[in-house]
């Protein structure tokens, strides 16, 4: 079972500016919307670039963060700050964004990179209505060329900002007493329209300090690329018209922002020991240092941290952030193929960060063409400015119910808190004392509970 991978081979030794496809956003329009009014969370995060934006639950837990648009990766996420109820903001990550999405065809006649040769900015980036977006639409200046030096760049409305319910964030009873609440959940999203699919480019932000990048891909199957069953299947009446199967494989760039240098990264393995014990089979659990960068193959059981070893919770853990790979067809780019061999794949990488890799692949400006580029050049240095790259893969089968249009097919990951604060955040009054290992529960003392506790 794989579980590190090094970097296969050597990129260029020239050195150059930072990739010159991705342009410097045209000047914002400041909104006056609800989410963006001045917070505890925003405090000092003065927007370099982008518009400032804020949201805060009623719960007391706040997202801050500054937002832009560039020609190539769409919608770009920076200087994210997190603040529990009753805790002060910490900054979790410096910038996110699509660094790639490439989409090949099964039978073999058509492969695109949407980020880096269409984008999903500019005039792909499409102007929301009230019927796409239930909440807050946000205008921006999207240049309809480039970076806006030629033509013109119109103000529109392209960001939907909205607060949804998530269902049940907790449930319990104990002592006769129920305690329970609901979850709100922060969407950010985008629409791209590349080809005939629409692209929707979502963050959700929960309460719980807790991010999820989606991709979520609708529109319409390619009219063009209908081939035979070895290779797409049936749709339609009979069985003369075989949609072509294809993938949506993308990749996310998180630059985290957690304390203030040295961070560090961990993955967690969960094993089963062949053992057991007097009800069920033993598993170990085993952190494994990632020290410099490296790639890293998905497994059961399987999921890192980046954690800030320097900074500690109440209880005197360090604070991190897990990354949690959702079901991914896992892939290999067909320039990574080409260049470094069958094989040569990863469902996350992690480097130091450069501002001159942005792209998974297709990468200008003499700091390597991909990722396995950067491990590569890099692999001896020590990992202490974390950049995560994850990969997610999703192989389309089309059926007749994706036409017309096609239900929104989802992909993406998650990033949790893990020991960011010492409780949950919010954690109600009458569960304040819970901290560790209580010493009784319903009046009983621990050690007299001999069998779990039942309904």
């Amino acid at each position: 079972m794989a579980m590190l991978i090094s970097g296969l081979s050597a990129c260029s030794d020239s050195t150059a500016e930072p990739d010159p496809t991705e342009e410097t956003a045209a000047a914002p329009e400041k909104g006056q919307e609800k989410g963006q009014e001045t917070s505890k969370a925003s405090a000092g995060n003065s927007c370099r670039d982008g518009q400032e934006l804020t949201h805060t639950f009623d719960s007391g837990a706040e997202w801050a963060l500054c937002w832009q648009v560039k020609p190539n990766r769409g919608l770009l996420l920076t200087d994210i700050y997190y603040s529990a109820p009753e805790q002060e903001p910490r900054k979790v990550i410096d910038s996110i964004a699509l660094a790639q999405l490439e989409v090949p065809y099964d039978h073999g006649k058509r492969i695109t990179s949407d980020i880096t040769s269409a984008g999903f900015g500019g005039h792909r980036m499409k102007t929301l209505t009230e019927a796409e977006c239930s909440g807050e639409r946000l205008a921006a200046a999207i240049p309809n060329i480039g970076d806006g030096t030629y033509g013109s760049s119109p103000t529109r409305k392209v960001l939907c900002s909205e607060e949804v319910d998530a269902s049940l964030s907790y449930r319990s009873f104990e002592s006769g007493e129920l305690t329970t609440a609901r979850a709100s959940e922060w969407n950010l999203y985008t629409v791209s329209k590349v080809g005939w699919y629409e692209y929707l480019n979502q963050f959700t932000f929960g309460e719980d300090g807790s991010i999820r990048p989606l991709l979520g891909a609708t529109g319409d199957l390619s009219p063009v690329d209908y081939t035979n069953e070895d290779h797409g299947w049936a749709v339609g009446e009979g069985d003369s018209h075989h949609a072509a199967s294809h993938s949506h494989n993308a990749v996310w760039r998180v630059d985290w922002g957690l304390g203030d240098g040295g961070q560090q990264v961990e993955q967690y393995d969960a094993e089963p020991t062949g053992e057991h014990g007097p009800e069920s089979p033993i598993v170990r659990g085993k952190l494994i240092p990632i020290e410099v960068p490296s790639l890293a193959a998905s497994a059961d059981r399987r999921w890192w941290r980046v954690l800030d070893p320097n900074t500690r919770n109440e209880d005197g853990h360090p604070i991190s952030y897990q990354i949690d790979l959702a079901a991914t067809d896992s892939f290999t780019f067909v320039p990574d193929h080409h260049e470094h061999g069958a094989g040569s794949g990863y469902d996350i990488a992690f480097t130091n960060a450069d501002d001159c890799q942005i792209y998974a692949t297709h990468n200008r400006g003499g700091c390597g063409e991909s990722v396995l580029d950067y491990v590569n050049e890099s692999k001896l240095e020590k990992l202490d400015d974390v950049v995560s790259w994850v990969a997610v893969g999703f192989h389309h089968v089309p059926r007749d119910e994706d036409q017309s249009p096609m239900e929104l097919h989802w992909q993406g990951f998650s990033m949790t808190p893990r020991d960011l604060l010492a409780q949950r955040p919010g954690v109600p009054d009458n569960r304040k004392g819970i901290n560790g290992q209580p010493e009784e529960w319903e009046g009983e003392d621990i050690d007299d509970l001999a069998e779990p506790h039942g309904d």
